[in-house]
């Protein structure tokens, strides 16, 4: 019986020495969301990964009104969660248009009801978000 184990147990060493592993779908996105974040770099020694992620998260100007909008105002000016007028509604934009852009833009930034201050775009500048709302305001005449 030791002989037959033995046997066996060399066998199946000989056919998974051969074998190439390979992850599956899951384990590719388990891996993909466990792999490292960063690197740490010593002074002195070339850090490549450290360069990139400061030139990408360098600011490169005033986002477009389009894109903050597609990126945080949408879930809820989309959707009318809240209460929340939804862009493109007339009936629902004209009374807050009476009151001036500047009621509008003070109410964005200091936000209003279930509307947060900045909405949810606390990396706004109060530029961006004027424009935003003049985009959303110029959608829903």
């Amino acid at each position: 019986m030791k002989t037959t184990v033995k046997a066996i147990t060399a066998m199946l060493a000989m056919v998974f020495a051969g074998t190439v592993w390979s992850l599956t779908p899951a384990e590719e996105k388990i891996a993909e969301r466990i792999k490292p974040v960063g690197e740490v770099c010593v002074e002195g020694q070339e850090c490549k990964a450290a360069q990139s992620a400061v030139a990408a998260a360098a600011p490169s100007g005033p986002r477009e009104p389009a894109d903050i909008y597609g990126g945080k105002c949408f879930a809820c000016h989309d959707t009318g969660v809240a209460g929340a007028p939804k862009k493109g509604d007339v009936a629902a934009w004209a009374p807050r248009i009476e009151q001036g852009i500047d009621t509008l833009v003070n109410h964005a930034i200091n936000g209003i009801r279930s509307m947060p201050p900045r909405g949810t775009c606390n990396d706004c500048t109060d530029d961006e978000i004027k424009a935003t709302v003049e985009f959303i305001v110029g959608q829903s005449q």
